[in-house]
């Protein structure tokens, strides 16, 4: 009888040799990334998925905001001038920075305490933000009280009555900013508050475009940044009309020119000679001629007549009688490239 005791089964793999074959396998390659075609045929995808933000897809390039940067270092320029002249004393103001940021960035930047004036350009949609140094604000009061410009070390948030002060001065640099835009019609700017954080506005979205303009103001012995920030969809009406104002205009084609009789024609005289140009003697036959000799011409001579007028010829005709008197009865006009190399000024033919 057969012994029916069962074999053992193979042993199991050591932990070590799991190991060494997880490690010869290495990881499973992930399949590649798919992606749909604009034909609705699938491929592989080749570049890098970068994020996109649908509800804000407004930018501005760099041609763009260079033209925005010259525009606005003028904006620098004639309201440093304006607010020297009203304050009587100089008023330094350079640009240091044009640049977009989102909403959240740009308030979020924001010094703590600081002046901020919420304004709206009527009629345009968007509130816009007009941040002011402290420090700043405490010299323009001082000075508007009759002071010499000084701030004093103090950081500390203006007083309503200091805020109330500066009303006139925020005005006037709100008019030159919407000024510069030399817009149709005029825009006027309105002043809807004020704010000592920034880090609580709500006047727009948080990822909202922000073109946020930085200029360092220098006054009395104080030196502080000025700030002034717009959502794009703010000024996007104003730089569509720049950029129309920069596409050159359709050159309108040159009126086709006709010539016109003029009545001081009327007196002009002007040589007027008939002549063939194709008939040939030898010089003997030439010396030969005596008064009352006749030439003989072929008959086809007579219809290649050429009129010269003032030694240029002009036309080609016929030659024939009006009563007792020959005509030449013009068939056609020599074209203009006959008549400018074809001969000479006296009306002789070129070789």
């Amino acid at each position: 009888m057969a012994d029916e005791t069962p074999q053992p089964a193979d042993p199991l793999l050591a932990p070590a040799e799991v190991a060494t074959l997880i490690d010869a396998a290495g990881e499973p390659a992930s399949p590649p990334q798919k992606y749909l075609r604009a034909t609705g045929r699938g491929g592989e995808a080749t570049g890098k998925v970068l994020p996109h933000n649908f509800r804000n897809p407004a930018f501005l390039s760099e041609g763009e905001l260079r033209r925005l940067r010259l525009l606005h270092e003028d904006f620098a320029g004639y309201l440093s001038a304006r607010l020297s002249l009203h304050l009587r004393m100089e008023f330094g103001l350079k640009l240091t920075a044009l640049t977009t940021a989102t909403f959240a960035q740009f308030t979020g930047a924001m010094a703590t305490p600081t002046h901020l004036t919420l304004f709206k350009a009527d009629p345009l949609t968007g509130v816009g933000i007009l941040d002011l140094a402290p420090r700043l604000g405490l010299a323009l009061a001082d000075r508007l009280l009759g002071g010499r410009g000084l701030a004093g070390k103090t950081e500390r948030p203006l007083t309503e009555i200091e805020v109330a002060l500066l009303e006139d001065v925020i005005v006037i640099m709100l008019e030159e900013w919407c000024g510069l835009w030399k817009p149709e019609p005029a825009i006027t700017p309105l002043v809807i508050g004020h704010e000592n954080n920034g880090r609580f506005l709500q006047t727009s979205p948080k990822d909202a475009i922000v073109l946020a303009l930085t200029m360092e103001a220098t006054f009395g012995d104080c030196a502080a940044p000025l700030q002034i920030g717009v959502p794009y969809y703010l000024i996007e009406p104003l730089v569509k009309k720049i950029q129309a104002r920069r596409q050159p205009e359709p050159v309108a084609a040159a009126p086709e020119k006709h010539a016109t009789w003029q009545p001081a024609y009327d007196r002009i005289t002007l040589p007027v000679r008939a002549e063939w140009s194709n008939l040939e003697m030898t010089l003997r036959e030439l010396t030969c001629l005596r008064v009352g000799d006749v030439i003989e011409m072929p008959a086809a001579l007579f219809h290649e007549t050429r009129v010269l007028l003032n030694g240029t010829p002009k036309f080609i005709g016929s030659v024939g009688h009006d009563a007792d008197r020959v005509a030449v009865q013009l068939t056609r006009k020599l074209p203009p490239e006959e008549t400018t190399h074809a001969y000479h000024s006296d009306g002789r033919k070129n070789p």
